[in-house]
């Protein structure tokens, strides 16, 4: 039912201080999340800065990534773009590197139809050689994919799962009814993550798990295995942490947690700026102040 694992992180992109990509940092980041209770993490997507890496620094990501988990943890590399011709090139490179499967976007700007939508994603997922992701996140991307249509993609052999952004239970509800058996849900903000397992999600794209992995994967692992009230306590303790991570534009916070807790990960790419002293000293005592 949950494809990619249950829990998977949407990985920070590490920066050296001259602003490159530190890759270094990043092999011993993706081995320590998936040490510390992910089943897997998606490369070069919103929470990595995508919109500012080069096409030679999403592919070196995607490799480092293949390159450091050896098939022990799911490799999903964010190859989504408003170019479709763009998207079906760069899901051809991730595949034949070693991916397991693509993440792609809602078309962003360009705002098409659903029409486009069903189009723009079906040409990816017949040329992709991999499980395709969709991302649904209408608040970045100005369009939301509707109910009908991902009923209508979920019919692709290819498109296995989406990541749901979208905010909204009633959504989800929807999209879990008109979804073929076995298609998976996963959640797209981690503050949503325990009511959409109620409604059919499978898991989560998560960014808090690069604070909290261990008990975001305890939250999820408790509600499959029928204790609700542990799920509900756990996802009580770490809501401050999940609101923490979005209470400045995202990755900036967790960017500068990160820096304070674990190790350096670097600063953000203009036009991102990092997060303020008192966002990340909060989200560092709401983390500290976690008991379980």
């Amino acid at each position: 039912m949950a494809p990619f694992g249950t829990v998977l992180t949407a990985v920070v992109t590490p920066f050296a201080d001259d602003g490159s990509v530190d890759f270094e940092a990043f092999t011993r980041l993706i081995t320590w999340l998936v040490d510390h209770g992910s089943d897997g993490v998606v490369v070069s997507g919103t929470t990595g800065e995508s919109p500012t890496l080069s096409h030679d620094e999403d592919l070196a990501l995607y490799r480092a990534a293949v390159d450091a988990l050896g098939g022990r943890a799911t490799v999903i590399a964010g190859t989504g773009a408003n170019d479709t011709a763009h998207s079906i090139e760069m899901t051809l490179a991730a595949a034949e590197i070693g991916v397991d499967a693509v993440m792609t976007v809602t078309p962003y700007y360009n705002r098409p139809s659903q029409g486009g939508l069903i189009d723009h994603f079906s040409a990816i997922a017949d040329a992709s050689p991999v499980p395709v992701m969709l991302y649904n996140i209408p608040a970045r991307a100005g369009r939301l994919i509707e109910v009908p249509t991902l009923a209508a993609l979920a019919e692709h052999e290819r498109i296995v799962a989406v990541k749901d952004a979208v905010e909204d239970i009633g959504h989800t509800t929807h999209s879990h009814a008109a979804l073929p058996e076995g298609f998976a849900i996963y959640s797209g903000a981690d503050l949503h993550t325990l009511p959409m397992l109620a409604v059919g999600a499978v898991g989560v794209v998560s960014v808090a798990s690069h604070l909290v992995g261990p008990h975001v994967k305890a939250m999820v692992t408790a509600f499959a295995e029928g204790d609700t009230a542990e799920a509900l306590r756990i996802h009580e303790a770490l809501s401050p942490v999940f609101d923490l991570c979005f209470a400045e534009p995202s990755p900036g916070p967790v960017k500068g947690a990160l820096n304070a807790t674990w190790g350096p990960v670097g600063g953000v790419r203009l036009p991102m700026t990092p997060a303020s002293d008192a966002t990340v000293d909060a989200l560092v005592a709401a983390m500290a102040a976690i008991d379980l």
